[in-house]
């Protein structure tokens, strides 16, 4: 009887592989964190910032909404009007704000300080789903706390400017 010719090496590669394949098939279908994003339906640059989180693992779902609807849900959500953007997010209990990075909610949901959230106040340019990288001009990542007062999380240089 002829033995199989398969090496050790060979079965370990293949276990692996199989191990491998639950966690990436999980990455592609966006089994990350979750986070919910209302967003007025026309905004090209809130659908880039929502693709660069399904890039980065995230599970996103979306909510329509206009003008002052909009703007009533960001003040419900503790985002006071100098800190508004053009959509908003709920992750967990943290309000997103913006084009914040997703380098920055990762380091909330590490830290889990004591906050309403973080804000990209504005549309910077060259922010997350604003614009290249290359052409970015400086911007803050604001941390919002309960009481309404807010300090810088992160800080990012103009492209210009090195960091």
């Amino acid at each position: 009887m002829k033995q199989p010719t398969g090496t050790r090496r060979a079965f370990l590669v293949g276990v692996a592989t199989l191990l491998a394949v639950p966690p990436l098939r999980a990455v592609a279908q966006g089994v990350g964190p979750s986070i919910h994003v209302v967003k007025d339906p026309n905004c090209g640059c809130c659908s880039a910032w929502i693709d660069i989180l399904e890039d980065e693992g995230f599970s996103v779902t979306t909510e329509r909404s206009f003008g002052t609807l909009l703007m009533r849900y960001k003040l419900d959500n503790g985002i006071p009007r100098e800190m508004a953007s053009c959509h908003t997010a709920r992750l967990e209990e943290y309000t997103i704000e913006g084009h914040v990075p997703v380098a920055d909610i990762r380091r909330l949901l590490i830290e889990r300080p004591e906050a309403v959230g973080l804000a990209v106040p504005g549309m910077p340019y060259g922010s997350p789903g604003m614009g290249p990288e290359s052409e970015r001009e400086a911007y803050d990542v604001v941390l919002i706390r309960p009481d309404g007062s807010t300090e810088v999380f992160a800080s990012y240089s103009s492209a210009s400017t090195p960091n």
